[in-house]
């Protein structure tokens, strides 16, 4: 069996061995959509280190397990696997293809986890594995393979899977690597809205600032013949970047560009034509990541998206002070807020509240089964945080400016995923 396989054969599309993520991109690649160059490591690598790190049996114990001792075990197998030292012949077959696709000198690549069970409806997984971006040295390129492996154990996965009722024995990490595109901008895209448009969001830079929400991306509505109907600028005010220096770092966006545009208007229709295309290919509704470098725009993650219909507003709510930010695209709920401002807090979230936070990283996923939905201060309608609220059918809207400085305390709020609304009672 091919542990190592370009993502431009066949056997790249079977998700079994690769994980969807990555079959879906080795599909659109196929079917001429831009796809970033780059290779799979199957799923049975990760098996075969398991075993040679003698580690199959505490993994079978781990996942069989509860309480303080489960964890434990969880432990000694994410240690184990970044620890245990590759079984040459595959270690070889890792770094020919590693050298094939960096080149002399290496340029940098990006290596990203693609679980069997990641992207898939109602379980996306988004944020909860980790991506190493900017690798450009045999030995960081083979820490950073058994770093995604490692994360299949990492303990916000392990309670993402509990959440979902996954059987984490039954899975496997296989992983993804790409050349990674020098990004002027990138972001992410819903092919289609309840409102019937396709919505891209973009920052400057890398994706990462956007996926971890670290920002308020730029919005674009398009409609579905691609001509630009609104465009709704972000707060940029930092990008993510690569340098040989000091790998991939964040930096301070200039004044001028933190609300301009990434995109102007042509850009924008080429990228709805692309999202289309992928739509197309699909064969449903997606969410896609894309980056746009010197060559043009390329498309990095592609997943379902399930749209939802919008309702009418409760007219009680129409009386009530409002706030407006990105939607990320389901529900209405409503509940006494409860003000986030440091991740620590979170601790704090009870049942049936609704989190208003500055902050909208995959963390929050710790909390989503217990509110009635989420507004956050930075974030956009692609970040990882809206695509965990969306596979949970949990109301949220991001980049709402000064939330936790407007919203009392324990106020009720009343939260619009749909349209981008959050409204409360004086």
């Amino acid at each position: 069996m091919d542990l190592v396989i370009p993502l431009d054969r066949p056997s790249a599309e079977a998700a079994e061995s690769v994980g969807p993520k990555a079959s879906r991109l080795a599909s659109l690649a196929r079917a001429g959509v831009p796809v970033a160059d780059g290779f799979c490591i199957a799923a049975e690598a990760y098996r075969a280190h398991l075993a040679a790190a003698a580690l199959t049996e505490t993994a079978r114990r781990a996942a069989a397990g509860d309480g303080f001792d489960a964890r434990r075990l969880a432990l000694d197998v994410k240690l184990g696997l970044l620890e245990a030292p590759l079984e040459p012949s595959l270690q070889a077959a890792l770094v020919s293809q590693w050298r094939r696709l960096a080149g002399h000198p290496p340029a940098p690549v990006a290596v990203r986890s693609s679980a069997l069970l990641e992207d898939r409806p109602g379980a996306t997984f988004a944020g909860q594995f980790d991506t190493f971006l900017g690798i450009d040295s045999e030995a960081d390129f083979l820490t950073a393979v058994r770093g995604c492996w490692a994360s299949l154990w990492a303990t916000r996965a392990l309670r993402y899977m509990q959440a979902h009722d996954v059987d984490l024995a039954s899975t496997a990490m296989a992983v993804l690597v790409q050349r990674l595109v020098p990004a002027r901008s990138s972001g992410g895209a819903l092919s289609l809205t309840p409102e019937g448009s396709v919505a891209l969001t973009g920052a400057w830079g890398l994706g990462s600032a956007i996926a971890q929400g670290e920002v308020v991306p730029d919005r674009f509505l398009l409609d579905r013949d691609g001509a630009l109907e609104v465009v709704e600028p972000g707060r940029k005010d930092r990008l993510v970047t690569w340098s040989p220096e000091r790998g991939s770092h964040p930096r301070a966006v200039a004044q001028a560009l933190v609300e301009a545009p990434c995109l102007d208007a042509n850009e924008a229709a080429e990228l709805g034509r692309i999202v289309l295309a992928v739509e197309a290919v699909i064969g449903a509704p997606v969410e896609v990541e894309w980056a746009l470098g010197e060559g043009g725009f390329v498309i990095l993650q592609a997943r379902p998206l399930s749209v939802e219909q919008p309702a009418a507003p409760d007219e009680l709510w129409l009386r009530h002070p409002s706030l407006t930010g990105q939607p990320a695209g389901v529900g209405h709920g409503s509940g006494p807020a409860r003000i986030v401002v440091h991740e620590h807090d979170l601790e704090h979230v009870a049942l049936g509240e609704v989190l208003v936070t500055q902050i909208a990283g995959p963390a929050l996923a710790a909390v989503l089964n217990r509110v009635a939905g989420v507004v956050a201060e930075l974030g956009g309608s692609t970040s990882h945080l809206a695509a965990l609220a969306r596979e949970r059918g949990i109301p949220a809207v991001l980049g709402v400016r000064d939330a936790t400085r407007s919203i009392p305390s324990g106020a009720l709020v009343a939260v619009d995923g749909v349209t981008g609304v959050v409204r409360w009672m004086r």
